[in-house]
């Protein structure tokens, strides 16, 4: 009742065909344009880094002083229900 039911054709055709080689000669790869980098884009990128660090250790500290004042909060409120 569950089993498969397979197809009558054995296997089908190959999808993609081997193209002959040709003789033809290999083409030339083109090369990537040149970047330049100088002073003002390496300042640039450390300053950038800079920031972006200290945003991420500003919104670290905010996370941190969050939990620790929900924690007392919760510790303090649940002393005042208590008596």
């Amino acid at each position: 009742m569950f089993l498969p039911k397979y197809p009558d054709n054995p296997t089908p055709p190959p999808a993609h065909t081997h193209a002959p080689i040709t003789t033809d000669p290999v083409p030339v790869r083109r090369s990537l344009p040149s970047v330049s980098i100088d002073k003002n884009t390496v300042a640039v990128v450390l300053v950038g880094g800079v920031v972006l660090t200290a945003l991420l250790a500003a919104v670290a500290v905010t996370a941190i002083s969050v939990a620790v004042a929900a924690v007392v909060l919760r510790s303090l409120l649940r002393d005042h229900n208590r008596r």
